[in-house]
């Protein structure tokens, strides 16, 4: 029932509250959320600011999820300690045998991931604290549609009811069962944050958003980094000649790429590893890092209790309203399949709960998401790249910056980067923005904003950005792509259509 408030089986009935009215069956919760990554926090807030009565479930040693603990924040994290440590960012600026620390450990490494992970821990405590959202250690699984059953570290099942639940169990690394996981010569992306010390050497199978990132990370640790993926292309839903630029700066730090190769074997021996490919290439490594994928978390749900199934990967189907075929039980996050990013994930959760108390929630989720790739340079998009638009005859014009061209780019030494737009050859509005290098996640959210109202490349033509900055991109490439397009107009003989 939307809209109606629930009370605990104990002490007895609560009183009722304005609005909202006592159900004749009780239960303990209005909400139950199963696990308290991004997404799973925001829908049980969500539900606490909608005064409704929710609580959070999750392993003890989990807070924050995957994010919080051997993901998002501890991979972004290392990034950072990486890029400080090296002094990769300042070499164009004081020579390439510029480092801040000469020999680099994992101890100085993990000291700044265990300080971040665990100052998230705190706001997330203090987020649910703060809510009167309960957090309930231990590991869940459905009894019925209706129940779950909670698995303490006491060994004590403890039996909870809710009116409506959000599914927000996130995934792991997927593992092929021919491969050997030891936890340090072998390692999937959980694991690789726990090496003893930084290898000398890698094979990285998986050219992903995740085996891109942190092949990209060990070598600018300086590791010898092969990546094996059995596409013939890397992280094919970006822009080509933002890859291609990618490519190129990740051999310029020695990664050596084989595509369009599979995995045979990975022997473990005395003096390391030896990866065997399809192929017949053997490949030796200090490290194998696998990274095939994820994998849902569900197998310990026993979500059939409730009436609900789960694919090969463990991903459970949703709508556009993130409700699962049980009409009570939504699921939200990495649980659902793409594009299982944090930011994303967090607008799931936060929708979710809306839905389920029939609040109101603005238009759909729709294309209009970043996506952000913290490889070393980082990338970022808005929108719809040029292969894309020439598949659906989309008329468009390509306007470019790059950052050597910006004064901010000087200061920074970032000659490499660049901004790219994608503009509609007759409506003018912008249809894609790329972003490749330094601050790449932060700068498309301006393009984002842009497009997200209906903006056309003439707004940024007209617009002043502050100088020396690398947001001034934006202006340089909308005025490269009205360029463009005036060049055209000539041609045509229709000048008036860029009349001053």
């Amino acid at each position: 029932m939307i809209g109606t408030r629930t009370a605990p089986r104990s002490p007895g009935p609560a009183p009722a509250v304005t609005g909202h009215p006592v159900r004749e069956t009780y239960v303990d919760y209005d909400l139950i959320v199963i696990g308290s990554g991004p997404a799973g926090q925001k829908a049980a807030i969500a539900a606490a600011k909608l005064g409704h009565r929710a609580a959070v479930v999750e392993r003890r040693n989990m807070v924050g999820g995957v994010c919080i603990n051997t993901g998002t924040i501890p991979s972004k994290t290392l990034r950072e300690a990486v890029l400080y440590l090296t002094g990769l960012n300042q070499r164009e600026l004081y020579g390439q045998a510029y480092r801040v620390k000469e020999d680099i450990t994992v101890a100085d490494l993990s000291a700044r991931t265990h300080h971040v992970i665990g100052r998230e821990i705190d706001v997330i405590r203090n987020q649910l604290a703060r809510n009167h959202v309960p957090l309930i250690a231990g590991t869940a699984r459905f009894v019925d549609p209706h129940t779950i059953e909670v698995d303490s570290e006491h060994g004590i099942p403890q039996p909870i009811t809710a009116d409506k639940f959000v599914i927000a169990v996130g995934t792991r690394p997927a593992r092929p069962a021919s491969v050997d996981f030891d936890g340090q010569t072998i390692v999937d992306s959980d694991q690789i944050l726990d090496l003893h010390h930084v290898p000398s050497s890698m094979v990285v199978v998986g050219a992903g958003v995740i085996g891109i990132e942190y092949a990209s990370m060990f070598a600018a640790l300086g590791t010898k980094v092969t990546v094996v993926e059995k596409r013939p292309q890397m992280l094919e839903f970006c822009d080509l000649e933002i890859i291609e630029a990618l490519k190129y700066q990740l051999r310029d730090l020695a990664v050596t790429f084989r595509f369009s190769e599979s995995v045979r074997t990975v022997e473990r021996h005395t003096g390391g590893t030896l990866t065997v490919l399809e192929s017949g290439k053997k490949i030796p490594a200090e490290t194998v890092l696998y990274s095939a994928g994820r994998q849902g978390v569900t197998d310990t749900l026993d979500i059939g209790a409730a009436g609900l199934q789960a694919d090969a990967r463990g991903r459970i189907a949703v709508d556009e309203n993130f409700r699962t075929d049980v009409p009570h039980i939504y699921a939200v996050g990495d649980v659902i399949g793409f594009p299982a990013l944090a930011a994303t994930s967090m607008e799931q959760g936060r929708r979710a709960s809306y839905h389920a108390f029939g609040e109101a929630v603005g238009g759909k989720l729709g294309d209009l998401q970043p996506i952000g790739i913290y490889s070393i340079p980082e990338i970022s998009y808005v929108g719809r790249t040029e292969d894309e638009l020439t598949t659906e005859n989309v008329p468009f014009e390509v306007g470019v910056s790059r950052y050597r061209e910006l004064a901010r780019g000087a200061i920074l030494g970032d000659s490499y980067g660049m901004l790219k737009l994608l503009v509609h050859a007759e409506s003018r509005e912008l249809l894609g923005v790329h972003v490749f290098g330094t601050n790449a996640t932060e700068l498309v959210h301006i393009g984002q904003m842009v497009m997200g109202c209906g903006g056309t490349v003439d707004f940024l033509v007209d617009a002043v950005f502050n100088y020396p900055t690398l947001a001034e991109s934006y202006k340089v490439a909308a005025l490269d792509a009205v360029n463009k397009m005036r060049a055209i107009a000539r041609v045509t003989g229709r000048p008036q259509l860029f009349a001053e």
